[in-house]
């Protein structure tokens, strides 16, 4: 063969190489939202002290960057049975959508910010960020626009409200249909099937909770408004940085009343525990378990009914589909995902660009609920996908349809 034919030949095999490996990395510095979660404190209802141990000791779930501030309780009353009132008053008055902003920006005790914060969740170039605030050029536009987008708007607040309620109340409360009953019991390792609620589906649920509890958990969503104006004025009229601090701009964010968050919804979670007659737990881990779990269960179906909390999710291999998601996701058998991929533009814009659309497989649910029991036939790590394979790669995004 010609010297010339073989060094092309190694170019071609190096090139094809460096493809296949770029597609079988997984990049972890996808960009997730960012999330501040915070409990409604009252100190006089059942068990608070277990719950309130429980809620702040757990971390912001690992598909969110945590967002939060220092204060994490919100001061209210168990007779108050929609907490939307005294949430919007604490939000308000501690002024803290403007604080989640300065956090973003990493504002300092002087008033200077940097984009350091957002450069590392959005796999930018601080430095390039910063010199874009003062430029504004049209890419370095793009640039701040592209991360306030997928970054800064995806900003929520996560608001849970614990009631401890004895299990036969709940089973009561919900006997009218079997659907929801069924959704309570399976939060917990008992499956009393799909049984017809007025064939002894109460009796059958006495049995097995004559004595059990639950953790009742009530999520407030809020969201960061974060648009095209409010930007404008942040890096117009507020933005100055150490290396030339402005007490004029200091001054104005201090004083800005432009900084908002929208109500997005609530939900409701159950999660069902049996007494110690059936677990070799206290009552206090029982308790802690229970409140984990709620959350998780609120916060899916938040993910269900609105869109814009979707979160994404990296496919972690490809020659079998699979993500490290489960029930703590509230995944269901059939549930369909998008396949896509983030692609830049000549702007410097991200995009996502669908793919396809893969299906849960009902036999493959990985239960990564917290303190799982794992009784599984076929213990597993992660949820098994079915579709056609295509052009997938390790690292690739999905978020559920």
């Amino acid at each position: 063969m010609h010297s010339s034919s073989r060094l092309f030949l190694v170019i071609l095999l190096l090139i094809s190489f460096r493809v296949y490996s770029q597609k079988n990395v997984i990049d972890p510095k996808y960009r997730r939202s960012s999330m501040y979660t915070l409990m409604i404190d009252d100190s006089t209802r059942e068990h608070a002290a277990a719950i309130k141990e429980a809620f702040i000791s757990y971390p912001v779930p690992d598909k969110f960057d945590n967002h939060n501030l220092s204060n994490r309780l919100i001061l209210s009353k168990a007779a108050v049975e929609d907490q939307t009132v005294p949430i919007g008053y604490f939000l308000n008055t501690n002024g803290i959508a403007k604080q989640l902003v300065a956090k973003w920006f990493n504002r300092n005790a002087q008033g200077a910010f940097n984009m350091d914060l957002v450069a590392a969740r959005g796999n930018y170039n601080a430095s390039e960020m910063d010199a874009s605030i003062a430029k504004l050029s049209k890419r370095g536009a793009a640039m701040l626009a592209d991360a306030g987008e997928e970054l800064i708007k995806n900003t929520f607040v996560l608001v849970n409200d614990f009631r401890y309620k004895p299990m036969e109340e709940i089973v009561k409360e919900t006997r009218e249909t079997a659907n929801k009953i069924n959704g309570v019991l399976s939060k917990t390792k008992f499956n009393l099937g799909g049984l017809d609620p007025n064939a002894g589906l109460l009796k059958a649920a006495g049995d097995v909770f004559s004595n059990g509890y639950a953790v009742l958990t009530t999520s407030y969503l809020y969201r960061l408004v974060w648009n095209d104006s409010v930007a404008a004025v942040f890096y117009n009229d507020y933005w100055t940085d150490s290396l030339h601090l402005d007490p004029k701009k200091v001054a104005a964010f201090d004083s800005s009343t432009i900084f908002k968050l929208e109500f997005v919804g609530k939900e409701k979670g159950w999660s069902a525990i049996p007494t110690t007659i059936y677990s070799q737990k206290s009552d206090d881990q029982l308790i802690f378990n229970s409140t984990i779990q709620g959350v998780d269960v609120a916060i899916a179906k938040l993910q269900k009914h609105h869109e814009e909390f979707r979160t994404k999710t990296a496919l972690y291999t490809t020659d079998t589909l699979s993500a490290k998601i489960g029930l703590k996701e509230g995944l269901e058998g059939g549930d369909q995902y998008q396949v896509m991929e983030l692609v830049q533009n000549e702007d410097g814009r991200t995009e996502y660009k669908k793919m396809g659309v893969i299906r849960v497989d009902r036999n493959q649910i990985w239960d990564n609920r917290y303190m799982a029991t794992g009784d599984s036939i076929k213990p597993v790590d992660r949820t098994l996908f079915k579709g056609p394979n295509k052009d997938y790669y390790p690292g690739m995004l999905i978020r559920q349809k």
